[in-house]
């Protein structure tokens, strides 16, 4: 009896269909998040997570930043991909970061952007690093992230350029380096604070004893060391509200060097600054008041309207003015409508950035790819110029913002004059 013959050709179409009939039957099992490589990348999504404070007692920059980048994202597409945006809160509280961390990570997610704090970026930087994946637009200007630990990118100005700038035009505008003092919160983003006022007054006439009691301050290790009573810094417990015991630590020191605080550069979050302010005014003392752009201008003036408190405050910023013409600022308005403000607008220059660095990419999505897009790398959204031919950080932009009739407004020369003359 003859064998039949072979048909090489079917048995190949037969054997290639089989084959991708089976692809298609476990693709189909495991739905449209099937990895298509990078974990967080699919054939149809591009999956990103955050960690932020959206139920603590700084809710507000979480919720402010978790806005903006959603309504930069929202309806966009990159490679034929929409965007997912995973949120989970910390309540600004590293231990509760390091399970979130670890949570989103779990879900599989391309980047890790918009986490909001220092003592929170302390902890989850190093296990994102272990995982390879990029932090991107982090709102923090602490220095552990320029370059610090892993993939990191940066659109904001450091809390160094900040306090330089306030100390400076400080200066300019008739305080003594003498009469600067601190008032921080006791943890990473309070030091780095510190850090950053210690390096605008070194090398100025008579800030010797400043500086070697700030280095004294900043050699301290530990949760919540006792640093107050040691230099012109009085500090608070991260996440609490009592301003008294770096109230009297201010206090000491002028009676200790017979020397008057004329502006207490602050270092905190909104509902602790603004009690803190209050506090002195209730207390008899008219010292100017600064904050850094972390506190939350929106909030932060909110707070302080209810503790009616409605002047002496100053405050940088890292993002234009709200009534910039700037087309990416007048994009962020109108799209953000009665939700616009400084940290809505940072969380949307943040989504923006994202954006544009994913649509840079050349080949195929992945993290070096990704990387590749922006270092070394230089590009505007619409009008905002971002530069990172240097450095991991896009933006250098300060603007300093005093407090009148409940709004933040750009600070002029003659206002400066009328805040230290009263």
């Amino acid at each position: 009896m003859k064998r039949p013959i072979l048909d090489l050709g079917a048995y190949r179409r037969h054997s290639l269909r089989t084959a991708m009939a089976v692809s298609l039957c476990v693709l189909s099992l495991l739905g449209p998040q099937a990895s298509f490589g990078e974990p967080g990348v699919t054939a149809t999504t591009i999956r990103i997570g955050g960690v932020m404070d959206l139920e603590g007692r700084s809710r507000g920059l979480g919720q402010g930043m978790k806005l903006g980048i959603e309504a930069a994202l929202r309806g966009q597409q990159v490679h034929g991909r929409r965007l997912e945006f995973i949120t989970l809160n910390d309540s600004y509280t590293p231990e509760k970061t390091i399970d979130a961390t670890n949570e989103v990570l779990k879900r599989g997610v391309f980047v890790v952007i918009g986490n909001v704090g220092t003592p929170t970026a302390k902890v989850s930087l190093p296990i994102l690093a272990d995982h390879d994946v990029p932090a991107v637009g982090f709102f923090t200007g602490a220095g552990i992230l320029r370059p610090g630990v892993g993939d990191i990118v940066n659109y904001r100005a450091s809390y160094v350029q900040e306090t330089a700038h306030v100390i400076q035009s400080a200066i300019e505008a008739g305080i003594p380096p003498s009469g600067i003092c601190a008032y921080v919160q006791n943890d990473a983003y309070g030091m780095a604070g510190v850090a950053g006022i210690r390096r605008a007054l070194a090398g100025l006439a008579g800030t010797q004893k400043i500086v070697n009691a700030m280095d004294n301050i900043l050699s301290l290790e530990g949760s919540n060391p006792r640093r107050n009573n040691i230099g012109p810094v009085g500090v608070y417990k991260r996440n609490t509200f009592v301003s008294r015991g770096g109230y009297e630590s201010l206090k000491n020191w002028e009676q200790a060097t017979g020397v008057r605080c004329r502006l207490v550069v602050s270092v905190g979050t909104y509902n602790a600054i603004a009690r803190f302010a209050a506090f002195a005014r209730y207390k008899g003392d008219d010292w100017i008041v600064s904050a850094v752009s972390f506190t939350g201008a929106d909030n932060f003036r909110e707070t302080l309207g209810d503790l009616h408190v409605n002047d002496r405050i100053v405050m940088t910023q890292v993002v234009p003015a709200l009534d910039s013409d700037i087309p990416i600022v007048v994009e962020a308005r109108k799209t953000l409508g009665e939700q616009f403000g400084y940290v809505s607008m940072e969380g949307y220059l943040v989504g923006k950035m994202f954006l544009e660095i994913m649509r840079n990419i050349d080949g195929e999505i992945t993290r070096d790819n990704f990387l590749r897009a922006v270092r070394g790398r230089k590009f505007e959204l619409s009008g905002l110029k971002l530069d990172f031919s240097n450095d991991n950080q896009g933006s250098d932009l300060v603007l300093l913002t005093y407090l009148k009739d409940r709004e933040f407004h750009p600070m002029t020369k003659n206002a400066w004059r009328e805040i230290v003359q009263k």
